[in-house]
């Protein structure tokens, strides 16, 4: 990240609530084409979430602390705040004297950007500010949030007035959170197929996938908006419960949301 750092724009995804399961079989199963093709080998990397929520997830990674490679570590991280003693923090770390990633970031000469989508970057309560404020730039409306079905365009509408004024000679580091599989998520599903795409039908692991269907057939116009050189880190913060084990939804600490996709790639 020492090379990386500086010389390329950064841009990191977060497709919130995003199952791994769910990601990886829609990957094989040819469901997701656009993610797939920018993955290595076509697949989403197995990890291990640093927090069961939005916020407790975004507040780890906004300060280096990425999802952890779910086979033994110690793993070396991207990025890593100054810190004495840390076994993760390797030559290839990129060390930011600063709180949070962004700080470090901006201090690094980059300008940062915010496009909200879940409750937690809402900035109507002081708690929906706290995650927006790290940002020197940060954007929300109803239109990008959880109950908008052409949130991920709408938030894609917005990054494309955000890159029209970027200046040519500053680097650029964008957080875009995708509220698209986070409940509600029924409306993603096809009425005309007979799955049952009712509010009172309810979310379900399949309207989950069909979610992730959707986010996939409109992302690759956020891709295309991003200048060249760009370091992508595209992950979910936490997966969800459907019934497992009687479990519904996530803060809890199952299987189904501390496992969770990630990927990263420099974009062609």
């Amino acid at each position: 990240m020492n090379e990386i750092i500086g010389s390329h724009d950064l841009l990191l995804v977060t497709l919130d609530t995003l199952r791994y399961d769910v990601a990886a079989e829609l990957a094989a199963a040819g469901g997701t084409p656009t993610l797939a093709g920018l993955l290595p080998e076509g697949r989403w990397e197995r990890r291990h979430t640093p927090g069961s929520f939005t916020y407790a997830a975004h507040t780890a990674m906004l300060a280096g602390f990425m999802p952890t490679p779910a086979s033994p570590g110690p793993h070396p991280r991207l990025f890593a705040g100054a810190f004495p003693g840390s076994e993760t923090t390797a030559p290839g770390t990129w060390t930011f004297d600063a709180a949070d990633l962004p700080s470090g970031l901006a201090a690094a000469g980059y300008h940062t950007v915010c496009v909200g989508g879940v409750g937690f970057f809402n900035k109507l309560t002081p708690l929906g500010a706290a995650l927006p404020s790290l940002f020197a730039e940060s954007h929300w409306e109803r239109e990008f949030g959880v109950t908008d079905p052409g949130a991920l365009p709408n938030q894609i509408d917005r990054v494309a007035e955000i890159m029209e004024r970027q200046p040519a000679g500053r680097r650029l580091f964008l957080l875009l959170n995708v509220a698209s599989l986070h409940q509600p998520n029924w409306f993603y599903l096809d009425p005309d197929a007979g799955q049952g795409a009712t509010s009172s039908a309810g979310d379900t692991r399949a309207s989950h996938a069909a979610a992730l269907r959707h986010v996939d057939a409109h992302i690759g116009r956020l891709f295309a908006l991003m200048r060249r050189p760009c370091f992508v880190i595209v992950c979910s913060d936490h997966g969800t419960a459907y019934g497992e084990d009687g479990h519904t939804g996530h803060r809890i600490g199952h299987e189904v949301v501390w496992t969770v996709p990630y990927g990263e790639f420099i974009l062609p």
